[in-house]
């Protein structure tokens, strides 16, 4: 009975390997040899059925190919998920942001009023705990359903025949101290009042009470010619000091206070600590996501730790479109007032550049007549000037941010332990200019960053606001 069930089964097997393979059905053919010898196997509805040797006796096939296979997928799909959740970082915990201050009863007040400094700031759920993520949405769009404000261009003559330009917008509100408030905001690099995340910013100030002054990066923006063979540069203040003046000049009842994101929160330390001067009228300051020291991160920014190596390359690649797109007057012949260590200006090397470092070497130091990219560095970063600011100050950075090296945070950590006017918030997620927040998917269209501003002024506001009436009074009563 074993050899009848086996020769039909090798039978039907034959038939249906004919029909799907088109082979000879005469026995001499390749087919018959491949089915002889001392082993045969039979395929039964598609899968690999009973053995049976020369002997008569059958058996089946042992299930440890199978098995394997789907070891091995199991595998891939175990190392694709461990990678997913490495890289979108989902087992970080959320937290509230790491505070470094002095105990004074002004900071006291500011972390009692300030709810947002000491409540966890939660991302969306999925991916805002990834920094690149975070970075990259920031990058791309800016903000998600950003706003349109609406604002008055203003255009400021340079002493060296530049123009700069800001934009204005009034507030939409009341301020919560009934007072004259103007912010003067600083953006980062290569941006300007049209950026998505300056609108948002913006709009949501305005709807607090605060008059909004932007300042336009010298050449930043596509649809103004620059007027001198001058460019925006990582540490030059001019621009942004005519805009203060300005601000002064124009509304004598109003107080500042002075925002800067990134390379803009570089420029705004650094004007402040330039002459104390400037820091008359200003209430606080507040710098989000820079780097401190140009110097310093140098080295981090030729490192691929965190992919930081990219990045830098990327914002070259942006500076070269912004320089490229003002080459007529910066190296072409109407730059006749062009300075004279420009003229050694190698434009094929900015084509190659793969790097800041190397366009600020080639090109930017030499905007103010630097002779070396150290020198560049040193006196343009706010490292050398910080220590000189007297007003509130509050320094914002996230541990995640891939353009600032963990290093570069000992800079403001180690201020706000010597200055009792600094406080320094180093949150656990948020990226470079991202800190969105949202359920699990979907960021809200109003970020950490933009609540967390406006909330520390209006409390240094409130401060100055009672601040006779505290002076008179006890500790507690400030506290």
């Amino acid at each position: 009975m074993k050899r009848v069930a086996y020769i039909k089964e090798e039978t039907t097997f034959k038939n249906n390997l004919r029909k799907n393979t088109g082979m000879p059905s005469h026995e001499g053919s390749a087919i018959s040899p491949w089915l002889s010898g001392s082993c045969r196997r039979v395929c039964l509805g598609g899968r690999l059925g009973p053995i049976m040797n020369k002997d008569g006796e059958v058996g089946t096939i042992a299930p440890e190919m199978p098995a394997m296979f789907d070891g091995v997928k199991l595998a891939v799909v175990a190392t694709v998920l461990y990678i997913i959740v490495r890289f979108l970082n989902l087992k970080s915990p959320t937290e509230p942001p790491c505070l470094s201050y002095q105990d004074t009863p002004l900071n006291r007040f500011l972390i009692k009023s300030c709810s947002l400094l000491t409540k966890e700031y939660i991302p969306p759920l999925l991916w805002g705990k990834c920094g690149h993520l975070q970075t990259a949405l920031y990058g791309k769009m800016g903000r998600v359903s950003s706003p349109h404000p609406i604002g008055l261009r203003k255009f400021l003559a340079m002493h060296d025949g530049a123009t700069a330009t800001f934009d204005l917008f009034e507030p939409l509100a009341d301020q919560c101290t009934g007072d004259d408030v103007t912010m003067v905001i600083c953006p980062g690099i290569g941006n300007h009042s049209e950026k998505h995340y300056i609108r948002t910013f913006v709009d949501y100030a305005q709807k607090q009470g605060y008059r909004c002054a932007v300042l336009n990066h010298l050449g930043a923006l596509p649809n103004i010619e620059l007027t001198s063979p001058r460019m925006f540069t990582y540490g030059c203040t001019w621009e942004f000091a005519a805009m203060v003046g300005y601000i002064k000049k124009t509304f004598p009842q109003t107080q500042l206070i002075v925002v800067g994101f990134s390379l803009g929160g570089n420029i705004v330390c650094k004007f402040l600590g330039e002459n104390h001067t400037n820091q008359e009228r200003v209430l606080c300051c507040v710098s989000v996501c820079q780097g401190y020291s140009a110097l310093r991160a140098q080295e981090t920014f030729l490192q691929w730790d965190q992919c930081r190596r990219f990045y830098n390359f990327l914002m070259a690649d942006n500076m070269k479109r912004i320089i490229l797109s003002h080459r007529g007057m910066l190296f072409g012949e109407i730059s006749s007032k062009r300075p004279k260590m420009m003229e050694d200006a190698d434009l094929s090397r900015l084509f190659t550049a793969t790097s800041l470092m190397q366009i600020d070497d080639n090109i930017m130091r030499k905007f103010h007549g630097y002779d070396s990219l150290k020198e560049y560095y040193e006196k343009d970063s706010c490292v050398h000037y910080i220590h000189n600011v007297n007003v509130p100050l509050l320094l914002v950075n996230t541990s995640d941010d891939p353009l600032v090296h963990p290093s570069l945070l000992t800079i403001p950590r180690t201020l706000a332990e010597k200055k009792e006017n600094v406080i320094f918030a180093l949150t656990l997620h948020g990226g470079h200019l991202g800190f969105f927040e949202g359920a699990v998917l979907f960021p809200q269209p109003l970020t950490w960053m933009d609540k967390v501003i406006v909330e520390y002024a209006n409390t240094i506001c409130q401060w100055e606001k009672h601040k006779p009436q505290c002076g008179s009074g006890s500790e507690q009563d400030c506290s």
